[in-house]
């Protein structure tokens, strides 16, 4: 277990993670990003990215935490669920496009 407090908070929202909780690659893996850097964070932070963005927008221009949150839709998702319990998941946020 690592020292560092902040790799006990999700990268997205920074609330604690908790369960449930999914790997973000931050190129997606159908756009080269096998070997890349991941990301553990909440599963409704992770679907809710995938939810907003496609992966050429990820891999394009959203590859990093600093601009996944600095999106507009997905600010909004960040402010209001920080409100929300670690441990949070609404199985309705993971809509396809």
């Amino acid at each position: 277990r690592m020292n560092d407090a902040a790799a006990d908070l999700c990268p997205l929202c920074n609330r604690l993670l908790a369960e449930p909780s999914n790997k973000h690659h931050l190129i997606p893996l159908s756009k080269g990003g096998k070997g890349t850097t991941t990301l553990l964070m909440h599963k409704i932070c992770h679907d809710k990215i995938h939810t907003v963005l496609t992966e050429m927008e990820l891999k394009r221009w959203y590859h990093t935490v600093e601009r996944l949150q600095a999106h507009p839709e997905i600010a909004r998702f960040i402010h209001w669920v920080q409100k929300k319990e670690p441990q949070f998941y609404d199985r309705s946020a993971r809509k396809k496009k």
